[in-house]
């Protein structure tokens, strides 16, 4: 390693001041960007059991976070995808989705109400927000629910 470049822990860390990362992402973004490194992979996977080891890399947390950031925009199906995505284990990823869909009626509500505010006049309108809401990953049954009036 040259002078004054950072270390496959530094890097790491740099990564982890941005944004909650899983262990599996860190290990793509670190094999891309040091993959020609001697060693690299016992390296990364070192620097990646300190950090774990130290509290400051979780699964958990990057699950809430992903969770916390997309879970009033997008549906279970949507978040499921991203969080198998980023390598979140089974057990978590099922954890996860349960706490999501406790809201998810009250979240496609929300934002069936910030897009359109309003009940199909017909059958093309009711067709589009079904559409919409599909795209962001809700339920069906949820949206059926929600595009009839019921509550």
């Amino acid at each position: 390693m040259a002078f004054g470049a950072p270390s496959v822990k530094g890097r790491a860390l740099r990564y982890l001041s941005q944004r909650e990362h899983t262990r599996a992402e860190l290990e793509r973004k670190l094999e891309r960007t040091l993959g020609d490194l001697p060693d690299a992979g016992a390296q990364i996977a070192a620097a990646l059991d300190d950090l774990a080891a130290s509290g400051l890399l979780s699964e958990a947390r990057a699950a809430a976070s992903v969770l916390h950031g997309q879970g009033a925009r997008y549906g279970v199906r949507r978040l499921k995808q991203t969080l198998q995505s980023k390598g979140v284990a089974p057990e978590l990823l099922a954890q996860t989705l349960q706490q999501a869909r406790a809201t998810e009626f009250e979240r496609a509500q929300a934002v069936w109400q910030r897009r359109f505010g309003a009940p199909p006049a017909d059958a093309a309108e009711r067709a589009r927000q079904m559409r919409f809401l599909a795209a962001r990953g809700f339920e069906g049954d949820i949206i059926r629910r929600l595009v009839r009036g019921e509550d």
